[in-house]
């Protein structure tokens, strides 16, 4: 039987080795290879670790119980198999207590850990700012998105405005960018978007972002967080809402403080002001206020 200390030598190799190996890691691959994080690692926003460290613990939990699981049927299939001369069937176990309650309790301990994690992030995640810098509205439609950026006076006079229209694309199916409706974020600034819909259910999903958040018609939702790193990234809905789904696409461009007010200034320029959010709805009543007032005449 060898000794611990010729264990400890053997095991030196095998942990440098699994130093190497992480150490060669890119950023992608360090984070599970989602996106969201640029060559130096720097996350898009303040949750994107977050995010990403509850999809790598995942996966590794799911890995080290797939592992054990390949292990014990490798060692079944080898330890129990018919040898040669063998009849029948083998002894068959019934009703073993152990066995019964570790095949019980192991699976519910692993699922009740990974809802433990993921309600633990969530509730960061949703938490909500109570004060946050810049307030913006994304009204989703079939097949596009409004965003209204919210002013600080009362009657919403300082409140500007875009509203898009669904990706177009040429004969060979290539999308015109500079037709695809932009959403502009200030960086390092705490941003709640609050999210509606005009029409039927969709969903704000901004890929770098890691997060999505479903919109429906009479019940808004909200979500608050950091941009962190200036760039250009991608939004689309992903919720199936109809015919054109695939072409409800979006652009998100993160810019300095500098640059957001000046975008402003240039939407106020244009004569994109006040508030739209109840602009062209599709349902002339809100769900649970009972169906429009119709008159013979009317027919």
């Amino acid at each position: 039987m060898p000794s611990k200390r010729h264990l400890r030598w053997a095991a030196i190799p095998v942990i440098a080795a699994a130093a190497v190996a992480l150490a060669g890691c890119t950023p992608t691959e360090l984070n599970g290879y989602l996106p969201g994080f640029d060559e130096s690692g720097i996350p898009a926003t303040n949750q994107t670790e977050r995010v990403a460290s509850l999809w790598v613990g995942s996966w590794v939990a799911a890995l080290v119980v797939g592992i054990i699981t390949w292990g014990l049927m490798l060692w079944a299939m080898v330890v129990y198999r018919r040898r040669k001369g063998q009849t029948g069937l083998p002894v068959q176990l019934r009703y073993n207590m152990p066995i019964e309650i570790f095949f019980t309790s192991v699976p519910l301990i692993l699922v009740l850990g990974l809802f433990a994690f993921t309600a633990r992030d969530q509730a960061v995640i949703e938490e909500p700012h109570a004060d946050p810098d810049v307030e913006i509205t994304a009204i989703a439609k079939q097949w596009a998105w409004d965003f209204q950026y919210e002013g600080e006076a009362e009657d919403g006079s300082d409140t500007v405005w875009t509203m898009g229209i669904q990706a177009q694309t040429d004969a060979d199916g290539t999308v015109d960018e500079d037709q695809i409706p932009t959403l502009v974020l200030p960086v390092n600034e705490r941003v709640t978007i609050d999210l509606q819909s005009r029409d039927v259910i969709h969903s704000f999903w901004i890929i770098d972002f890691l997060y999505k958040k479903d919109m429906y018609i009479g019940h808004d939702n909200s979500w608050s967080f950091i941009p962190t790193r200036e760039g250009e990234y991608k939004g689309k809905c992903a919720e199936l809402c109809g015919e054109y789904h695939s072409m409800m696409l979006f652009n998100v461009k993160v810019v300095s403080a500098e640059e957001y007010a000046a975008y402003l200034d240039e939407l106020d320029a244009k004569g994109q002001t006040g508030d739209i959010t109840d602009a062209y709805d599709r349902l002339a009543n809100s769900p649970g206020t009972g169906p429009a007032n119709t008159t013979e005449e009317e027919h």
